[in-house]
């Protein structure tokens, strides 16, 4: 049977669930806007040790570089071509693993994610990829499509792959190669007419600058980056997991309301 309560009590059920409902809604909004928040600090975090170091009180220098301005004054700047050597060996059989590039993810294997997208008959002839290489989607550099691959594998032939040099330590470099200004800066070399179609070639990225802190202080910075990442990680995964608790809440006492299971006039 499918409750018929009167007009008065539809009123009386709907009014009940307009202000608790509120109440909740306005607890996700809140929560909703500090993940908000902790992915701006995480952005932050991450672009001040990677731009600036950690000590606050290191002499700086002007790096003579638009988007890095003032740097440590004993870090180096250097021009990628004498940092990276690009890497164009090809794949004889297609069975290696195979690594997407993604603007939220980095360099990840296909396999750990849920794609649908369309999947070449062979993937002979693509192009191999070894742990610690930069990968750069190169249709998809001004989104920050890039990062370094953690494991061995294959990527599209339409990807370009970089050896990196001893100067730089492949997580420094998914470090700084991920947060949106360097998305923005290498954009400035890339090719095309439409934004949405800018394509960053090995001429382009060869342009582009990078800071070059001492190896023991990049070792340094990486540690640091991940301890305070992981705190700000755990507690965005207590956030949604407050916000889907909530969620149920709001649906449970909306079902519990229509269907009789609350007294209205005494929860009111």
């Amino acid at each position: 049977m499918i409750p018929f309560p009167s007009k008065q009590q539809q009123s009386n059920i709907a009014r009940f669930l307009d202000r608790e409902t509120a109440d909740i809604d306005a607890l996700i909004v809140a929560k909703q806007r500090l993940l908000d928040l902790l992915a701006e600090k995480r952005r932050a975090i991450v672009a001040e040790a990677v731009m600036r170091g950690l000590d606050p009180a290191v002499a700086l220098r002007p790096s003579g570089i638009g988007w890095l301005g003032n740097i440590p004054a004993h870090w180096e700047v250097e021009r990628s071509r004498w940092l990276f050597q690009e890497r164009d060996e090809r794949s004889e059989t297609g069975e290696e693993e195979m690594l997407t590039v993604s603007h939220l993810t980095g360099v990840t294997p296909r396999s750990e994610k849920d794609v649908n997208m369309f999947e070449a008959e062979s993937t002979t002839g693509y192009k191999l990829c070894f742990a610690g290489d930069l990968v750069i989607n190169t249709l998809w550099a001004w989104m920050g499509a890039m990062g370094t691959a953690r494991v061995d594998g294959i990527v599209s032939p339409a990807y370009n792959v970089y050896a990196p040099g001893p100067r730089l330590i492949p997580d420094y470099i998914d470090a700084l190669v991920r947060i949106p200004v360097f998305a923005q800066e290498v954009t400035r070399y890339s090719k095309g007419v439409w934004s949405s179609r800018l394509r960053l070639y090995p001429e382009g990225f060869f342009e582009s600058y990078w800071p070059v802190p001492p190896i023991e202080e990049q070792h340094e910075i990486v540690r640091y980056i991940a301890t305070e990442i992981a705190k700000i990680d755990r507690l965005r995964a207590a956030t949604k997991h407050s916000i889907a608790l909530l969620k149920e809440r709001r649906g449970a006492l909306i079902a519990a309301a229509v269907i009789g299971q609350i007294d209205i006039p005494e929860a009111a």
